[in-house]
């Protein structure tokens, strides 16, 4: 196996060669990706359920279809991203070619959750290939399976003096982060998130972070609540809750919340039956460790279940659970969930849990659910968040024309369609003259004058802006 120093080394060869560079090396190579995700549908479902007990539905839609979506996206929309991006002209620039040029950064390094494994690693991929990047991928090895299967078939499908797989737990990433990267795309925890940005420092290396945050759900005014109901389910017990962007938290009142909870437990025995354990519909949490963490929230909490509450440590799961007469102090309150837990926080007025809301950190994503556009309006204009969706969950980021991103300690950047693009690409300003007009530039050329500088003021002015390109 080369080591980390020798991959980076290929990599930069290739980039340096400006193999990266052409249309349809891009679209090759993007085209190449596609086939890797369709041809090995059955392995990567496969991968998924060892890792998270994924259910086969799950994983087409959130693993497969959302990455071929965005590759299909980006092989139909590249050649127009790459063109050149003029800008208007003053008087003084009237004869000059004036652009922004995207240009590839280089080689660029990935680094993968575990929650997603494969959506998560390969769309920020997508990007940097449309870009003209190299780059070395590491997926998490906490969902093993799927890192295997990575491994075995990045190398297979797309050009290896161009990208590379490194696998390896903590230490091996942060071995790998002590080498010069032209960008780091790392998604996962808040505490990890420091870690990166401290190495990347070193060598002044941009950062995107894809992380997280609670997003809470806000519930006022008219609903339809048995509508409510199932959006709610589905978008937070979705992968058994372990989505960055699921519903953390329910805002709404009293009232609200009695006629919410018996339609959550209407709409979850729908779903998964009376025993939910015996579902092939919900994953299981990744690991012991998750497991373990989740529970003592649940022993912590001061919250009373209302619904659910019962685990099996041996087979990681943990029932769907929703929790009443929660506080904002709560233990449940103090950290992202990601897990099948949801805490609901009556506050009689709007405008009070907003103000809960702007307390806390600024969220990945935030939901409103109304059937009165008052609300929603209120809610969006009086709040920040990576994303905002009302009337359902998740749903915002599966689209390839939104950037999808956090905003503060939920994350710096956003992908997704053209977005990943521009993510891995230096917009380079550029400006091609000839020698025409020189009696023009001799205005500002010494020994200067107030009539030079008045006139110099003038040409180069908002007021005399060219409609030539």
């Amino acid at each position: 196996m080369d080591s980390h120093s020798q991959v980076l080394e290929r990599l930069r060869t290739g980039f340096r060669s400006g193999i990266t560079l052409p249309l349809e090396f891009r679209r090759t190579q993007l085209t190449k990706l596609l086939a890797l995700v369709k041809d090995n549908e059955e392995q990567i479902v496969k991968a998924l359920h060892q890792d998270l007990a994924k259910p086969k539905f799950e994983s087409i839609l959130s693993e497969v279809e959302i990455v071929t979506n965005d590759l299909h996206h980006a092989i139909s929309n590249v050649a127009t991203w790459i063109q050149p991006e003029y800008v208007p002209k003053n008087l003084a620039t009237k004869l000059d070619d004036c652009f922004v040029r995207r240009e590839p950064l280089g080689v660029v390094l990935i680094i993968g959750p575990w929650n997603y494994p494969l959506q998560l690693l390969i769309l920020p991929l997508v990007g940097a290939i449309a870009a003209g990047n190299c780059a070395v991928i590491k997926p998490s090895e906490v969902s093993s399976a799927t890192d295997c299967l990575v491994a075995e078939l990045i190398p297979k499908y797309l050009s290896q003096d161009c990208y590379a797989v490194v696998r390896g737990g903590a230490e091996e990433t942060k071995a790998l982060l002590q080498n010069r990267f032209d960008h780091i795309f790392y998604t996962g925890s808040q505490a990890v998130a420091r870690s990166v940005v401290q190495a990347a420092s070193v060598h002044l290396t941009p950062v995107t972070l894809e992380l997280g945050g609670k997003c809470p759900c806000f519930i006022y005014g008219r609903i339809n609540i048995q509508a409510a109901a199932h959006r709610l389910v589905w978008a937070k017990y979705f992968n058994a809750g372990q989505s960055c962007v699921a519903p953390d938290y329910v805002l709404c009142t009293k009232a609200t919340r009695d006629a919410l909870v018996p339609a959550l437990t209407t709409v979850l025995e729908e779903f998964y039956g009376k025993e939910p354990q015996k579902s092939p519909d919900l994953s299981r949490i990744v690991s012991a460790r998750h497991f373990t963490r989740l529970m003592k929230l649940l022993e912590k909490t001061k919250g009373k279940v209302v619904i659910g509450g019962q685990s099996d440590e041996h087979d990681k799961y943990i029932a769907p659970t929703v929790l009443v007469d929660v506080e904002e102090d709560d233990v449940l309150m103090g950290e992202e969930i990601f897990g099948p837990i949801l805490p609901i926080l009556t506050v009689e007025e709007l405008e009070k849990s907003i103000e809960l809301v702007n307390r806390k950190e600024k969220p990945l994503a935030l939901y409103v659910f109304s059937d009165e556009s008052s609300v929603v309006k209120t809610t969006m204009e009086n709040t920040s968040s990576g994303g905002f969706c009302s009337n359902d969950g998740i749903v915002h980021m599966t689209l390839p024309g939104l950037p999808f991103g956090g905003v503060g300690a939920s994350g710096w950047g956003s992908y997704h369609g053209r977005w990943g693009f521009e993510t891995f690409s230096h917009r380079r300003a550029c400006m091609l003259r000839g020698w025409a007009l020189e009696r023009l530039n001799g205005l500002r050329y010494p020994p200067y004058s107030d009539d030079k500088l008045k006139w110099l003021r003038w040409t180069t002015s908002a007021n005399s802006t060219c409609s030539l390109m």
